[in-house]
């Protein structure tokens, strides 16, 4: 009920916002010009989410996987991990939407682009997390551990990751809801299809409220698939016993 409510609160504040400043439709559309539009462009908008959704999967995958396997290298060998923990940091400072450009011009204009635009945004948080997790077991059974011989790869095994998978969750939320922005982001510099390409069309031929309608369908997709992957988690970290 508070979802819907927000929702409600939203569009009202949308429409009293089209009322008091006046723009035109071409400027502000209001929210019953967009219904309107996402019902009559539902095809068209519905092919573009699918291949959106597409690169969204792959790239989220791809940059978990690769997130994960870092995050496990670097708490397996300190020195790899006191090498590449500070470039995590500063990678974070760099512009996402600079490196649009330049991927798409390394890799061309089709799908590659994009699925790299989301490998970047999810593989950082992913492993940024994982990796604070592993090195921060619970000091007590790690003690335990010792004591009774535990060798290294062991205690990562059934200490350290089982310790960090709470922190594995968060990363791979924050994945599953940037992700679909990195891929509309690689549509917008280089893409013939996609929702990210259709908005740029859309802007193209003055069409606000197909862009609003867009919009609206990246959101419904983000928060979608973060559905997906915190029911999933949820269910997994209960049965670990979290």
């Amino acid at each position: 009920m508070r979802g819907v409510i927000g929702v409600l609160a939203a569009v009202a504040l949308w429409q009293a916002a089209v009322w008091l400043t006046g723009l035109p439709p071409y400027l502000l559309p209001g929210p019953a010009k967009v219904a309107q539009t996402l019902a009559a462009s539902r095809a068209e908008i519905a092919q573009a989410a699918l291949f959106t959704a597409a690169e969204t999967l792959v790239g989220l995958v791809l940059g978990a996987g690769l997130g994960i396997a870092l995050a496990l290298a670097m708490a397996a060998w300190r020195p790899v991990g006191r090498a590449l923990s500070p470039a995590l940091i500063v990678s974070q400072t760099i512009p996402v939407f600079a490196l649009a450009p330049i991927l798409t011009l390394w890799l061309g204009f089709g799908l590659a682009p994009k699925i790299a635009m989301v490998v970047l945004i999810v593989f950082v948080p992913v492993a940024q997390a994982l990796y604070d997790g592993l090195m921060a077991p619970p000091a007590a059974q790690m003690d335990v551990a010792r004591v009774m011989g535990a060798g290294r790869w062991a205690m990562l095994r059934h200490l350290r990751l089982p310790a960090a998978l709470p922190r594995l969750a968060s990363g791979l939320r924050l994945g599953a809801i940037y992700a679909p922005v990195g891929a509309v982001i690689g549509e917008w510099v280089g893409g013939a299809r996609g929702l990210g390409a259709l908005m740029i069309q859309a802007n193209g031929r003055m069409k606000t409220d197909l862009m609003f309608a867009a919009l609206i369908v990246v959101v419904a997709l983000s928060l979608a698939l973060y559905a997906v992957i915190d029911a999933g988690l949820r269910r997994m970290l209960a049965r670990r016993g979290f």
